[in-house]
C-alpha cells in the first residue's frame, strides 16, 4: 500500500483522512471557479465573439477580453455597470470618418457601426447617393462620398425639365435625364461641373451641316456712248437693261433651329443681266434770237421831273429798304419807298413801271411827292426817319 496513507507499513487514518481534506478542498476551488466563470456576448463595432470571464462588472469583461476604451467611445452597459452569465456588452468606438459631402472634405467623428448611423447623424436625407451601402460596417470603411439630393432644371429641345438629382456633375445629370449630346451641342455647363442646388443646365442643339439656296437680282451696267445727231442735252436709250438673276447655296449653322451663320459655297447664274446702252447727244444747240420788243413788266422809260424832297426820302428809302430802291422781297411792297400795288399805280406810278421795284429812284420820288402833297408821309412806317 502506498506510503502516503500508511505509518511503518501500517494503514494510517489520519493520513487518510488529512489526504480526503487536501482532495475536498481541491474539488471545490475548481468547483468555485467554475461556478465563478461567466460567458458573456461582446459586440465591438458591430461584430459579435464570445467571452468568458468571472469579473463582476462590465470593465473587468473588457480587461479580459484585452479592450481598452476611451471617453468618447460609446459602451453599454456602463463599465462600472455588474454583470451576470449570458450578458451581452457593446461597444461601439469612436471612428475618425473622412466624409466627402457634396465634394467638400470633411473629418467627422462617430460611433455609429454602419454608415446608415453616419448618415443619420450627420443629418442627411434618406434619398442621398452614398458610396458604400447603408449597412457597410464603418470599421471597415474609412472614407464615405455623399451626394445630396438637388433640385436642378434641365432646358433641352424646346423643353423644361425640373427634377431631383443625386448626379455628381453635368454630365451624370444629362445621362441620368436621357439627354443625348450630338458633336457639336453646346451645354451651359461643362460636363465636369459640380451639380449644386436650383442649377439650370440648357443644352444648345448645334446642326452645321444645313443647307439653303436664294435666288437674287444681277443689276444690270449701263454703257454711255456719243450721238452727234442729239443735242448735248438729249439722252436716248438704244437698249433697255435688263437685270439678271443668280441662285446662290449656303451652308448653314443653326443653333436650336435658329440660323447663326451661313457661308456661301455654291453660285450658279440662272438668267445673264441685260446691258443698258444709252447715246448721249454732242451737238450744241444754237442761241435764241434777243426779241426787240419791250419785255412785259420792265420800265416804260419815261422820264421822271427832277427830284424834290430827295434828302427826306433817302433817309426813308433807308430806313424801309436799306436803301435799295429796286428791292422785291416778294412781301407785296416794292422799291426803296415800300409802294404796294394800290398805292402805286393810284398815283400815277403806272406811267413808269408796274411796280415801284421796276422804277428809277427819280420816278419812285415823283410818285412819292405826289402821295405826300396829298396825304402826307402818313402811309409810311419810317416816317419818322425823315426827322
Amino acid at each position: 500500500m502506498s506510503s502516503i496513507f500508511t505509518v511503518n507499513g501500517k494503514l494510517s487514518y489520519l493520513k487518510l483522512a488529512c489526504q480526503a481534506a487536501i482532495l475536498l478542498a481541491l474539488v471545490a476551488g475548481v468547483m468555485a471557479f467554475v461556478t465563478a466563470n461567466k460567458t458573456f456576448t461582446l459586440v465591438l463595432d458591430g461584430q459579435s465573439s464570445s467571452v468568458q470571464a468571472h469579473g463582476g462588472s462590465v470593465a473587468d469583461v473588457l480587461k479580459v477580453a484585452d479592450i481598452s476604451v476611451s471617453g468618447a467611445d460609446h459602451v453599454t452597459p456602463a463599465l462600472d455597470s455588474a454583470v451576470a452569465d449570458g450578458d451581452v456588452i457593446t461597444v461601439n468606438t469612436a471612428k475618425d470618418i473622412t466624409v466627402k459631402l457634396d465634394g467638400a472634405e470633411q473629418r467627422v467623428t462617430t460611433t455609429s457601426t454602419k454608415i446608415s448611423g453616419l448618415i443619420s447623424q450627420l443629418g442627411i436625407a434618406a434619398n442621398a447617393k452614398i458610396s458604400a451601402p447603408v449597412d457597410t460596417l464603418l470599421a471597415n470603411s474609412s472614407e464615405v462620398s455623399i451626394i445630396t439630393p438637388k433640385q436642378v432644371t434641365v432646358v433641352a429641345d424646346g423643353k423644361k425639365r425640373v427634377t431631383t438629382t443625386t448626379a455628381h456633375d453635368v454630365s451624370d445629370l444629362l445621362a441620368e435625364t436621357g439627354v443625348t449630346l450630338g458633336k457639336e451641342d453646346r451645354v451651359s455647363a461643362p460636363g465636369v461641373a459640380t451639380v449644386v442646388e436650383n442649377m439650370v443646365v440648357k443644352v444648345s442643339r448645334v446642326n452645321t451641316e444645313g443647307t439653303v439656296t436664294e435666288a437674287s437680282d444681277v443689276p444690270f451696267e449701263t454703257v454711255e456712248s456719243t450721238d452727234a445727231a442729239l443735242y448735248v442735252d438729249q439722252k436716248k436709250t438704244v437698249t433697255a437693261g435688263v437685270a439678271g438673276s443668280v441662285e446662290k447655296t449656303f451652308r448653314t449653322v443653326t443653333v436650336d433651329g435658329a440660323v447663326v451663320s451661313r457661308t456661301e459655297i455654291a453660285s450658279k447664274v440662272v438668267k445673264e443681266a441685260v446691258v443698258e446702252k444709252i447715246s448721249v447727244g454732242s451737238k450744241e444747240r444754237p442761241a435764241a434770237k434777243q426779241k426787240t420788243t419791250t419785255a412785259a413788266g420792265s420800265n416804260t422809260g419815261a422820264a421822271a421831273p427832277a427830284m424834290a424832297n430827295e434828302a427826306m426820302w433817302d433817309a426813308i428809302a433807308q430806313c424801309e429798304a436799306t436803301g435799295n430802291w429796286s428791292i422785291n422781297t416778294g412781301n407785296g411792297y416794292y422799291g426803296g419807298l415800300q409802294f404796294d400795288i394800290g398805292t402805286w399805280l393810284g398815283a400815277g406810278g403806272g406811267a413808269y413801271a408796274p411796280n415801284a421795284s421796276l422804277a428809277t429812284k427819280a420816278q419812285q420820288i415823283d410818285i412819292a411827292n405826289k402821295v405826300y402833297a396829298t396825304r402826307g408821309l402818313q402811309p409810311w412806317g419810317c416816317a419818322h426817319a425823315a426827322g
